[in-house]
């Protein structure tokens, strides 16, 4: 079949469906954005830069991407509709030039106990099929591999109504992976029975030591002592063996407590669903303390671990079973499969095939598919989230990233900055939010946002190319060649944290001296074993009370919880509001008495319209103040409690530093925020409006005056501008000054240079690294080039 031949010739004047080359924004106004109005080349690397809070993520996330995903949800049907999520308009006057939005944000994956790297990414799925079809002995369809797939058995009779109606006999099977005993989990708890209650006392003597039963209470203590299947006044190390099951394990029973009908039911189960069952990261502090001494996970003896019925372990393909597979590096589970030579499915290795080489080729071929998906970093996540785009047959899509380099050693951003341009040369729009030079400097179009953060930023500083930032006088263009000079004093150290034969994860008997009093700074390239060293070993040796840990992990909160709540701002101001107006406290907490009635404390009115977005208007009764007017006429120094929650970090640290409202608690606090570079946040912002590193400086904030001696911080300047790196610099320099130790995983070369201690994990990551390359001070390393850090570190400095 021979190809057409083309007899038009081109013609001079551009088509019309070649002149919608810009994606144009006008009045953009979400969040602190002022305004704004901009033009982004299509088919172009645009980066976005600007000090943090200066409205990138507003501008690309909340107003362009949003935007995007809300109208290509609307070509939906309504029905459709109602399932996905709605929401409302961006604050913008004209969107004009929209492509289809895909967003591969920092947000961690989901840490459901049974969600893994191979379950996030279809390899799994994959993985299941072959081993349903290639697997010997045989022992089921896919879901016999599957570890979330319980075995399922029924018989009974069924009524099929067909003319004359029939009592059939039916039996029902389906086969599947999950191991029975943890339930696909890979671990099982152990409750430690000493700590739910004293077996000396009985239960009328107060036996119990749970935090939160009391023993007047109707529905914990008292339905055991007036249940009438327990002795109340007999202490439980006297109780028969079947008084200790009815006491431990009895199924939910119904029984009558002073008329009231209540469910009895066994301690273990009843701990196990009030406490087991939750998230660990959201409760109380004083409730995790109870669980994570009540509660050992321990792995699971019948499974070992795999989360893998028998019948699933013992199937395998030439002598490898999936649990083989899926504990493999995944770059050495592509060279397993690359060798599986199979006509029957080809096509299905061919994919499973692509999907681990992808894995290889964005810098996580050390990951291995079994890998809880909840332990992974910011940065890791974001790029699992890419693998499924690297293949993509799709163009004309844009592509939105927010800080792809997150976790990355420079070594490891010069891969990912390929796989950038790969996705443009494709033909998609490719937006990404960075901060990192080594990224700025591959953009085809750079918009710089400030000149501040917070109500001082919000506008466009500079457009158009790298060379125009770099002459263009903005924050960002005059700190763009900043370079940290290598320390040439460093500090001595008051002593040394002794690690010896550490082995977790990937990590090989690694032995290290750590030294305590100076500024140590933990690096090599990303899954060479930096944080199998530090979390995994320094609690341990230390103590896990010496030790404050400042991590990536989301805080969580809702819509409600602000600044000035999370960091315990709130008490001394409404204790301060209390003294100086003669009433309670709890007046000035929106959440408590002082709320709001009509809007509940909330500020606004949410009206959901079911599959159209719901929509927020300000509540008319408090006109979005959140209290109520009676409240409102307390003043502290002129100024009511909304007010005060409107204030930023800077103004309130003024406000309660003297005069009237001096409020030393609550000037303390104010000052931690400013010293980590929060002045512009207000205190009364919603934590579900920060962004990453935001976040992380708002902890870093609020573990500053704990008692530990021992300060271990993960990637500290994510989400910092070049401009602040320096101002971070110095409060870890107080820090240390302040007799702390101060342990920073980082690969940000001005961290490193300013270090007193490096050491330096790899040579490579997984298997290929979890041993020391180097320890010693930033210059040595420098000098001796011997390692990828150092010839980075030297490349940096311009020795």
């Amino acid at each position: 079949m021979s190809m057409a031949t083309r007899t038009d010739t081109q013609s001079p004047a551009l088509h019309v469906a070649d002149s919608h080359d810009l994606i144009r924004v006008h009045g953009a106004r979400e969040n602190n954005l002022k305004d704004v109005s901009i033009e982004i080349p299509k088919r172009r690397l645009t980066v976005f830069t600007g000090v943090s809070g200066s409205g990138k993520s507003s501008l690309v996330f909340d107003t362009i991407a949003a935007e995007s995903q809300r109208m290509i949800n609307e070509t939906y049907s309504a029905f459709v509709q109602g399932f996905m999520p709605t929401p409302a308009r961006p604050e913008v006057d004209v969107l004009d030039g929209l492509t289809t939005a895909i967003i591969v944000d920092q947000q961690r994956m989901g840490a459901d106990p049974r969600s893994t790297v191979g379950t996030a990414t279809d390899a799994n799925a994959m993985l299941r099929i072959l081993f349903s079809r290639l697997g010997k002995p045989h022992i089921g369809p896919p879901s016999a591999y599957a570890f979330n797939v319980p075995s399922v058995r029924a018989s009974g009779a069924i009524t099929v109504e067909r003319g004359a109606k029939k009592a059939v006999k039916a039996t029902f099977n389906r086969t599947g992976g999950m191991c029975t005993r943890c339930e696909g989990r890979g671990t099982v708890s152990d409750i430690d029975l000493t700590q739910l209650y004293d077996d000396s006392k009985s239960l009328a003597e107060g036996a119990f030591t749970i935090p939160g039963w009391k023993s007047d209470s109707f529905w914990t203590v008292r339905v055991y002592a007036e249940s009438g299947l327990l002795d109340p006044d007999k202490p439980i190390r006297k109780y028969t063996e079947k008084e200790m099951q009815d006491f431990l394990h009895r199924e939910p029973t119904k029984v009558k407590v002073e008329g009231v009908n209540l469910t009895y039911e066994g301690l273990i189960p009843k701990i196990q669903k009030s406490f087991l069952s939750k998230d660990k990261e959201a409760m109380q502090p004083h409730i995790r303390a109870f669980v994570e001494r009540a509660v050992t996970f321990t792995t699971c003896p019948e499974c070992d671990g795999t989360r893998l019925s028998e019948g699933a372990r013992s199937s395998k393909i030439e002598r490898i079973g999936i649990a083989d597979a899926c504990a493999m590096q995944i770059s050495d589970l592509a060279e397993w499969v690359r060798g599986l030579k199979e006509p029957s499915v080809a096509p299905l290795l061919a994919a499973l095939q692509h999907t681990l080489d992808s894995f290889t080729e964005i810098g996580l071929g050390y990951l291995s598919l079994e890998r809880p998906a909840g332990t992974l970093s910011g940065g890791e996540a974001q790029r699992v989230k890419m693998i499924r785009h690297l293949g993509s047959s799709l163009t004309d899509v844009t592509y939105v990233f927010d800080e792809p380099t997150i976790g990355l050693h420079p070594h490891d951003i010069q891969r990912m900055n390929g796989l950038l341009l790969r996705l443009r040369d494709k033909g998609n729009t490719v937006l990404v939010v960075e901060h990192k030079p080594e990224t700025i400097a591959i953009a085809d179009h750079v918009v710089d946002l400030g000149p501040g953060a917070g109500t001082g930023g919000g506008t466009v500083c500079f457009e158009g190319t790298l060379e125009g930032l770099r002459a263009s006088g903005t924050v960002t263009g005059r700190h763009l060649d900043d370079r940290a000079a290598v320390k040439e004093t460093v500090r001595k150290p008051t002593g040394t944290l002794e690690i010896r034969g550490a082995t977790a994860n990937n990590l090989q008997n690694v032995d290290v001296d750590i030294p305590l009093g100076a500024l140590v700074v933990v690096t090599g390239v990303a899954g060479s074993g930096k944080s199998s060293l530090v979390h995994g070993s320094l609690p341990r040796q230390m103590g896990a009370e010496n030790v404050v840990s400042i991590d990536q992990g989301a805080i969580r909160g809702s819509r409600r919880s602000n600044p000035a709540t999370y960091t315990g701002l709130l008490d001394p101001i409404r204790k301060a509001f209390a003294k100086a107006n003669g009433v309670k406290p709890a007046l000035f907490s929106a959440n408590s008495e002082g709320a709001c009635p009509t809007c509940n404390g909330a500020g606004v009115i949410y009206t959901d319209l079911a599959m159209m977005a719901g929509v927020s208007s300000p509540c008319e009764e408090c006109e979005g103040k959140r209290f109520q007017a009676s409240v409102l006429e307390y003043h502290l120094a002129g100024r009511d409690i909304s007010e005060v929650l409107a204030m930023s970090v800077t103004e309130a640290e003024e406000f309660f530093g003297a005069g009237e409202a001096h409020t030393p608690a609550a000037h303390k606090i104010l000052e931690r925020l400013a010293d980590v570079g929060l002045g512009y946040l207000t205190l009364g912002q919603p934590l579900t409006t920060l962004s990453g590193g935001e976040r992380q400086r708002l902890k870093l904030a609020t573990h500053m005056a704990g008692k530990g001696g021992v300060y271990v911080l993960d990637e500290p300047t994510t989400g910092l501008h070049l401009a602040d790196v320096e101002h971070l610099l110095g409060l870890l320099d107080r820090l240390v000054d302040s007799g702390k130790s101060v342990i920073v995983i980082e690969h940000h070369q001005a961290v490193m240079a300013h270090a007193d201690w490096i050491v330096d994990l790899g040579p490579g990551a997984g298997h290929d690294g979890g041993r020391i390359v180097f320890e010693g001070t930033p210059a040595d390393l420098v000098a001796a080039r011997s390692t990828l850090t150092g010839e980075h570190l030297a490349a940096y400095v311009g020795t």
